[in-house]
């Protein structure tokens, strides 16, 4: 019997954020000030006192908006800085009290002196990051972050400050913290709200990514996902499609059906499309395939239970598809994108897929499981066969938690990727460096083919080492020589602290690097050439 599916409760919203053209002071109902300071020079600048300057501190130089409210507190900014010796490095703060506010602004209480670093989107991603956390449980915030900063900054200042607010509860009380109920971006003009426009889409489809990889799977089941994955297409306009398991089984989606078959609650496969305004039939097509493994028990291939623990998150790769394709509308996406989600639950049952069974895939190529813990990759040949198929799309991007052999490579901070197409490649990697989620380039060469040989079927379904090559070479075949990236985020489905703007769990990695991609001019720019 299928237990009930329980309830869950009011989540922890995003902070809003919002442009304003006037000066920090004239934010009537903020409570805190924020303020930039960069890296000084040291005080003596001339030739010839050049050597008297050797080795003194330099003085930090403040921001946007520092002098206005120096005068209007009757505050000594650099001297507090001076006091509290500090440089600017991004993420520190230096905070200086206003108990009783001002006449204008009486709800203020502090200014935040707010370490930028260089400046960089990086730097300035960073900081707001830092002060979404030392903002927490307070109320609204105005900052000139943003106004020390171009556009490409603007938007890394709104990606950290939201991001760094995320929080998940299932808790009987209150949450565990409230993020600054509204951001107030002065000192920026009102031209600068496209660049504000596409920072939130990035920012909420991290967000989006991010709860659903945290959501517990005895709520989270692949008919949740798929009813996720409905509500967001009629949100944002996309075509919406769900294969049953009965259909599954029909079409002869063997990896997914055989991955799912041993849970109470049954398989998916989503499907969702987007077209630009404007789309014809000459309009290129790319296609996201997602990993939508909603727990991972490793199967009769048992995961000892530590290994188990995070396993919720083993469906981040189709929650970054998801994502992505409720905002390539906001991103202004000028190709066709398809999402397929492959969603099952890898459970232990009487009626689980034993090691020794052969599947057949979706196309009719077949595969002997010999480890039934190597699951992903069974579920994602199906939807990539299916696309193939059905789409023929100009290139093809799948993106999945699916080796543990990615995190012994990469550690915690950097995500794995293959790629068949060098231009593909680069235009993927380029955009995950823009986007704050570096990847890795992996080798794709046919060195380990051999290891995946079965004497039954097609192609054995575990490899052995290395392994995130020989996963990455088992899912080849099912490419059918089209342009293709493999994005192998298991090194970094789980953030195991707080850092910068992740939030310790699971991290929805990569939905900013698709948005960033396919919200480019050309993203197909020398593909398949």
């Amino acid at each position: 019997m299928i237990p009930e599916v329980p309830e869950l409760p009011t989540q922890v919203t995003p902070p809003v954020v919002v442009l304003a053209p006037a000066s920090v002071l004239g934010v009537d109902d903020a409570e805190v000030i924020a303020l930039p300071v960069f890296p000084g020079v040291p005080p003596t600048t001339n030739q010839a006192d050049e050597d008297a300057a050797d080795g003194e501190k330099p003085v930090p130089l403040l921001g946007p908006g520092a002098e206005a409210v120096a005068d209007a507190l009757g505050l000594d900014l650099l001297g507090v800085l001076e006091a509290e010796r500090a440089t600017g490095a991004v993420g520190e703060v230096v905070r200086v009290p206003v108990p009783g506010g001002s006449t204008a602004q009486p709800a203020l209480r502090r200014v935040l002196l707010v370490g930028m670093g260089d400046g960089s989107p990086t730097a300035a991603r960073r900081a707001a990051a830092t002060l979404a956390r030392v903002t927490r449980d307070g109320g609204p915030v105005a900052t000139t972050l943003a106004a020390a900063v171009d556009d490409e900054g603007l938007q890394a200042v709104t990606v950290g400050l939201v991001l760094a607010s995320f929080a998940f509860t299932w808790r009987s009380g209150a949450a565990p913290f409230a993020p600054p109920p509204k951001v107030v971006l002065a000192e920026c003009a009102a031209e600068r709200q496209p660049a504000l426009d596409r920072a939130l889409a990035l920012a909420d489809a991290g967000w989006t990514a991010r709860f659903l990889a945290t959501v517990p799977s005895n709520l989270k089941n692949p008919a949740w996902l798929a009813a996720q994955a409905e509500a967001v297409a009629e949100a944002a306009g996309l075509d919406c499609e769900v294969w049953d398991e009965h259909r599954l089984a029909a079409e002869g989606f063997g990896g997914i059906i055989g991955v799912g078959q041993g849970s109470a609650t049954p398989p998916r496969m989503i499907r969702l499309d987007y077209a630009p305004p404007g789309a014809t039939r000459r309009t290129p097509t790319v296609v996201l395939v997602g990993k939508g493994i909603t727990f991972d028990s490793g199967g009769l291939s048992i995961k000892p239970g530590e290994g188990m623990v995070a396993m919720k998150r083993d469906m981040t790769g189709g929650a970054v598809v998801l994502a992505t394709m409720a905002a390539l509308e906001a991103v202004g996406c000028p190709v066709k994108v398809v999402g397929l989600i492959a969603a099952a639950e890898n459970a232990v049952g009487g009626a689980s897929m034993r090691p020794g069974d052969v599947l057949s895939h979706y196309g009719g190529r077949t595969t002997e499981v010999t480890n039934t813990d190597a699951e992903g990759r069974l579920v994602m040949a199906d939807a990539l066969a299916y696309a193939v198929e059905k789409i023929r799309p100009a290139a093809m991007l799948d993106v999945a938690t699916l080796t543990g052999a990615m995190k012994l490579a990469l550690g915690l901070r950097t995500g794995g990727f293959f790629a068949s197409d060098d231009a593909l490649a680069d235009l993927v990697q380029g955009a995950a460096a823009s986007a704050g989620e570096p990847l890795w380039r992996m080798p794709l060469g046919d060195t380990y083919v051999d290891k995946l040989r079965s004497t039954v079927a097609d192609a054995d379904n575990a490899g052995g080492g290395p392994g995130a090559i020989t996963a990455a070479l088992f899912l080849q075949p099912f490419t059918g020589g089209l342009p293709w990236a493999h994005l192998d985020i298991a090194s970094v489905g789980d953030s195991p602290s707080e850092n910068h703007e992740w939030t310790t769990g699971p991290t929805g990695w990569g939905a900013r690097t698709l948005l960033t991609w396919l919200g480019s001019d050309d993203p197909l720019a020398g593909v398949g050439a």
